[in-house]
């Protein structure tokens, strides 16, 4: 397991392939996905795909979405991370969770770390963070974080409003 930032209540670490069971029971969801452009996945096999063609190829780049675990029980609780958008020449900050763990400020708490992580460490300029128009939640955490709004747009089919964070 290659952990890549600790907070105070979570451990980031980079996805395996055998973490398929975790990521179908993530995108299994429909109203984990409700306002995303992706289908729930039914199977395992979609779901290891998805690990082999979209999340692991970005940790080349020291990038990618990492699965998040709570310090206290180890439980995997859903992903945070920053990926390389090659059509935008971006680097998105994303997440996602597990129903169940809404509320608890974890989405924050990873976003938050995160982006001082892509700073910090990977000594990044910018970072863009995209949400629904409609997912309040999620706007409110790229404020949160310090992401000023551009502008609103439509990406993958889905009207985002599109916010950016520079050092």
């Amino acid at each position: 397991m290659i952990s890549i930032l600790q907070t105070p209540r979570l451990t980031l670490r980079r996805f395996t392939e055998a973490d398929s069971k975790l990521l179908l029971q993530l995108n299994s969801n429909p109203e984990v996905l409700k306002y995303l452009h992706e289908p729930p996945l039914a199977t395992e096999e979609q779901a290891l795909h998805i690990l082999k063609t979209i999340i692991l190829p970005q940790y080349k780049n020291n990038l990618g979405r990492w699965a998040i675990h709570l310090k206290t029980t180890n439980e995997f609780i859903g992903w945070c991370g920053l990926k390389y958008l090659a059509e935008a020449n971006e680097i998105d900050l994303g997440y996602r969770l597990m129903q169940n763990f809404w509320g608890n400020g974890y989405a924050y708490e990873a976003a938050k770390h995160t982006v001082e992580y892509g700073f910090n460490q990977l000594h990044l300029k910018t970072i863009i963070g995209r949400a629904h128009i409609e997912n309040i939640a999620s706007l409110k955490i790229l404020e949160k974080i310090g992401m000023q709004f551009i502008k609103e747009e439509i990406v993958d089919n889905c009207p985002v409003k599109t916010f950016s964070v520079t050092t």
